[in-house]
């Protein structure tokens, strides 16, 4: 006889709720997650806010490797063995999280295919973006760059045109990501705002106008 399959799996009340191994953590803007060389030990989910992910280099030089959003998981490197972790992560705003253990969020990979389906297609999607990261900076110029991490910021493409930033970045925050100078950054900052790319107004709106500088050979 064919098993009989459980209740279908729901995928949007798990990520929404706490239970046995896993939790929902709150974090103050500018809090730290996780910092480098702690123990690897659960997968996060962004819930609500957003998450910056860095790495501190020998010298003591940061750098930001990502800026993650709502519906984003991370640290997940402790499921290919990883046992400390990597880089540093950072509440850039108030965030909610929802932390599973890892031997229970292995448990539900293997059990839970709607989860594992969500799972493997948001890690192969940031795979993807890792190596367009990549090919950002050793071949584009700082305005291209600057110009589609303001995109990535604004998620566009994912939610409807752009709009907003859902958080306040700075200079210097956006010259790290980047990786050039603040002036550099001051100076297309002010050219996208004369062009109608940017506009200031209690925060940075970004405009359709601006992937012309990223699509502009």
């Amino acid at each position: 006889m064919p098993r009989r399959r459980g209740p279908e799996f729901d995928l949007k009340a798990f990520l929404g709720s706490a239970g046995s191994a896993r939790r929902i953590v709150e974090f103050r803007r500018k809090e730290k997650i996780f910092s480098q060389g702690d123990a690897a030990n659960c997968v996060l989910y962004v819930q609500e806010g957003t998450v910056q992910l860095s790495v501190l280099s020998a010298a003591g030089k940061e750098a930001v490797v990502g800026i993650l959003g709502p519906g984003a998981f991370f640290g997940e490197g402790c499921l290919a063995g990883q046992p400390l972790r990597m880089g540093n992560a950072t509440a850039l705003i108030p965030t909610r999280l929802l932390v599973v253990e890892k031997k229970t969020m292995v448990r539900l990979l293997h059990e839970e295919h709607d989860l594992a389906d969500r799972f493997i297609e948001y890690v192969l999607a940031r795979n993807i973006r890792i190596e367009e990261d990549l090919i950002d900076q050793l071949f584009n110029s700082s305005e291209k760059r600057l110009a589609r991490a303001l995109l990535l910021l604004a998620r566009y493409g994912t939610d409807g045109p752009p709009r907003r930033l859902r958080v306040k970045v700075s200079q210097e925050l956006l010259a790290e990501m980047v990786g050039t100078t603040r002036s550099r950054v001051n100076y297309f900052m002010n050219k996208f705002r004369k062009l109608g790319f940017i506009e200031y107004n209690g925060g940075i709106r970004i405009n359709d106008g601006l992937l012309s500088v990223v699509l502009h050979d």
